[in-house]
């Protein structure tokens, strides 16, 4: 059984904030480009992660799972930060991944390693700004 730590330094991880930073001018680049797809994606995005039958949290944990089927690192640190922010504690973020395995074999052993590091890292970050 994994528990939650009660004191929490944030650790930095190759996998999470460090993907983020190196994407976001190159996002930013592409951005300038092609404005009106970056819109459609953004109205898709806030469509498909609005509450409904399936909550914010459990529908970021679903696409932090698809990032690890994929193997994207960019959708494993934008996914396990905005699973993080939407309340996701680090058991559902290990379950969630551990339903890739099934799924996906064992790529997903890999790149489930990377995500839960990556989710690890922002759910700590949180936690130092919001002290319980």
């Amino acid at each position: 059984m994994t528990t939650e730590p009660s004191s929490i330094t944030p650790q930095a991880s190759p996998h999470g904030k460090v993907v983020l930073d190196d994407l976001s001018p190159l996002h930013r680049s592409l951005r300038r480009a092609i404005p009106d797809v970056y819109k459609g994606f953004g109205e898709l995005s806030k469509a498909a992660f609005a509450d409904g039958a399936l909550d914010k949290k459990t529908k970021e944990l679903i696409a932090l799972a698809i990032g690890v089927v994929e193997g994207c690192d960019g959708c494993v640190a934008s996914h396990g930060q905005a699973a993080a922010r939407a309340g996701a504690t680090r058991q559902e973020a290990a379950e969630a991944i551990g339903v890739t395995f099934l799924m996906h074999g064992g790529p997903a052993t890999i790149h489930g390693a990377r995500a839960y590091d990556a989710f690890c890292e922002f759910a700590d970050a949180l936690a130092a700004e919001h002290p319980a």
